[in-house]
């Protein structure tokens, strides 16, 4: 199977320092690709220039087969990508106007809004928030208001860069069901960035683990996590001990 994504001899730097250098990645479609590291490892940096929010300073990004271009990206490209940040972005209006607010920006009819938007809502529990102001919400509300606003683009693929790092922990697992749940159920591409290992190790379907800018090692996940190598083993085993505690 082609990779729907695939990098080839990336590298960013800035200034004199290499903040990134990754010579190949492929993302299948329909995989949940996590990404964990130190703070500094380079892991938004990554998403950044995986989603062309961040061009690198060499290297050759491929979309489907095609390569994309290192400048400007068209705007037909970007509409079938949603990236999702640690910040919940919410609008000061309804729950609903929050959720239609992409499909407004896309002029779809007003009846096709309102039906994607009812199912969108009930997909991740918040319909009885439709009519509530998106600013009275709780964290967990706010974030389900933000993947559904996402989803309800039907991306092809997803970039969520520690979504659910703001959540309690009972919160969280709830979220994260629903959520595994509605991605599996789209075949819906993401990259996953976490520091949390339950989180990945509940979400994805292979680890990339990244030290100082460069992939340490890449696999399925819980071969990652049960056998970590090099400078992976000691970062593993710390996350692995959070858990325990």
């Amino acid at each position: 199977m082609n990779p729907i994504i695939r990098l080839e001899d990336i590298q960013f730097n800035k200034k004199d320092s290499m903040i990134l250098s990754v010579p190949n990645l492929s993302i299948t479609q329909g995989e949940i690709l996590g990404i964990m590291g130190p703070n500094g490892a380079g892991k938004s940096t990554l998403v950044r220039i995986l989603s062309c929010l961040q061009a690198p300073t060499k290297g050759r990004i491929y979309y489907k087969s095609v390569e994309l271009p290192s400048s400007r990206i068209s705007i037909e490209l970007r509409r079938r990508w949603a990236v999702v940040l640690q910040q919940t972005l919410i609008f000061d209006t309804t729950v609903f106007q929050n959720v239609a607010a992409g499909l407004k920006i896309r002029k779809v009819p007003r009846a096709q809004i309102k039906e994607k938007v009812e199912f969108w809502l009930d997909q991740f529990g918040i319909s009885h928030l439709a009519k509530k102001n998106a600013h009275h919400l709780s964290g967990g509300e706010a974030q389900r208001v933000n993947l559904a606003r996402a989803l309800i683009l039907e991306p092809e693929v997803l970039y969520l860069d520690e979504p659910f790092s703001a959540l309690d922990f009972p919160t969280k697992v709830k979220l994260l069901k629903d959520f595994k749940s509605i991605i599996k159920d789209t075949d819906t591409t993401t990259i996953f960035v976490s520091h949390d290992l339950t989180e990945i190790q509940f979400m994805t379907d292979r680890l990339a683990i990244l030290m100082n800018g460069e992939i340490e090692q890449i696999g399925l996940t819980k071969d990652v996590v049960n056998n970590p190598i090099n400078r992976s083993a000691p970062f593993i085993n710390e996350m692995s001990l959070h858990i325990e505690e």
